[in-house]
């Protein structure tokens, strides 16, 4: 009697992680679904009533009608530029803050990763007047750099913490063994750490590539002729008609997607190493 209610517990157990599973991916896929009908669909296709579902009447020319549009590629890449810097940045920055706060014990460890949360207690509206006028000074102003860079600001916090949590999760008698066997620091770093923690330095990429890809006032205020999508189109689609900003928003998303989905296989492996 006990083995047949072990079973049907695991049974129920399986039926509810399968239930929340379809619940989660219906929450996220299903927008993203209808955006797609609305920006392929064109105005037919956002105003019909009631929704079918299944996506009938579909054509790549209203999606490349706004792509042809005047500014939209070249945003476009401005944002990927951004994107590229703040990934870059957040990582050769965070990642190194990030092991020695996991490694090292110094004087003022606590105050320091206080201060890297602090960073974000700031308001970007607060800072929209003294960063123009020093970014106006250092001749970064309507650069995608300077976007980059003040994108980097706020990725960092995230990317030292996130990196934080990655490095204690790989075990120190590792490294140590490392050491032992004639490695130096960097090359037991390089060798045996970067490797288990590639994982949580792919999602710590994510992070970053998300946050640049979406803000939204800091480029809206920074730049001028070099917006980045999201200021481009907060400013064109206002007046837009409806399917141009289904449009807009699928070109918001699939980056997004992509990115996510090429570093996919290392995000299913961080919950290997964190649980280690």
């Amino acid at each position: 009697m006990s083995t047949a209610r072990a079973a049907n517990f695991v049974s129920s157990r399986r039926i509810l992680l399968w239930s929340g599973i379809a619940v989660l991916c219906a929450w996220v896929l299903a927008p993203i679904y209808l955006v797609a009908l609305g920006a392929f669909g064109g105005r037919s296709a956002v105003y019909l009533w009631p929704k079918t579902g299944l996506p009938t009447g579909l054509s790549l020319e209203p999606f490349l009608l706004f792509l042809r549009t005047e500014g939209v590629l070249g945003s476009f890449l401005n944002s990927l530029g951004a994107a590229a810097i703040t990934v870059a940045l957040s990582l050769l920055l965070g990642a190194p803050a990030g092991y020695a706060l996991a490694r090292y014990n110094f004087h003022g460890k606590d105050s320091f990763r206080l201060m890297v949360l602090l960073t974000r207690a700031f308001p970007l509206a607060i800072l929209a007047l003294p960063l123009t006028v020093s970014f106006i000074r250092l001749g970064l102003y309507d650069t995608v750099t300077g976007v980059g860079l003040v994108h980097t600001v706020l990725a960092l916090p995230f990317a030292v913490l996130v990196t934080q949590g990655i490095f204690l999760g790989v075990p120190r008698e590792l490294e140590e063994a490392a050491w032992v066997f004639g490695c130096s620091r960097i090359q037991a770093f390089f060798k045996i750490v970067a490797p288990l923690a590639l994982p949580g330095i792919a999602a710590t990429a994510v992070f970053a590539f998300v946050i640049s890809w979406n803000e939204v006032f800091a480029a809206s205020v920074l730049t001028v002729r070099n917006r980045t999508l999201t200021a481009y189109l907060l400013t064109v689609l206002a007046e837009s008609p409806m399917h141009y900003r289904f449009a807009g928003g699928l070109m918001l998303i699939l980056p997004s997607v992509v990115f996510i989905f090429a570093v996919r296989r290392y995000l299913f492996a961080i919950w290997g190493i964190s649980s280690k």
